[in-house]
């Protein structure tokens, strides 16, 4: 079963991914800031990760710099899930390694096409 990181300070945002990320067949692993995550993802490396952009802490960004620069740190899809929706900050994010971009508010659909057109699904 593929692992799932999903990375939000919102729990309500993690709880609806949850479950739709789950029903797709993800083992799921949460994080409510980039810090947490990166220590996340030092443990077990996921197959792919659901990332917000602004979290205190550490915010998506900084995890994702962060994060490629990890021995591993390459291999995990990163699905940016966030409200930044200007081209600077799409551009910024797929700059840092993000590999999709995804605007709240998410539906299911959304989430499954993004996570074929990557090939996780």
């Amino acid at each position: 079963m593929k692992q799932c990181l999903v990375v939000d300070d919102s729990s309500v945002i993690r709880k609806v991914a949850r479950r739709i990320l789950e029903d797709m067949n993800f083992e799921i692993v949460e994080a409510e800031d980039g810090q947490k995550a990166l220590e996340e993802c030092r443990k077990t490396m996921p197959d792919a990760i659901l990332l917000d952009w602004n979290m205190p802490v550490m915010d998506g960004l900084e995890f994702l710099t962060s994060l490629r620069a990890e021995e591993g740190g390459e291999s995990p899809v990163v699905v940016f899930c966030t409200t930044e929706n200007d081209v600077a900050h799409i551009a910024r994010a797929i700059r840092a390694g993000a590999n999709e971009y995804i605007m709240k508010p998410f539906d299911r659909e959304i989430v499954e096409a993004k996570f074929q057109e990557v090939g996780l699904i």
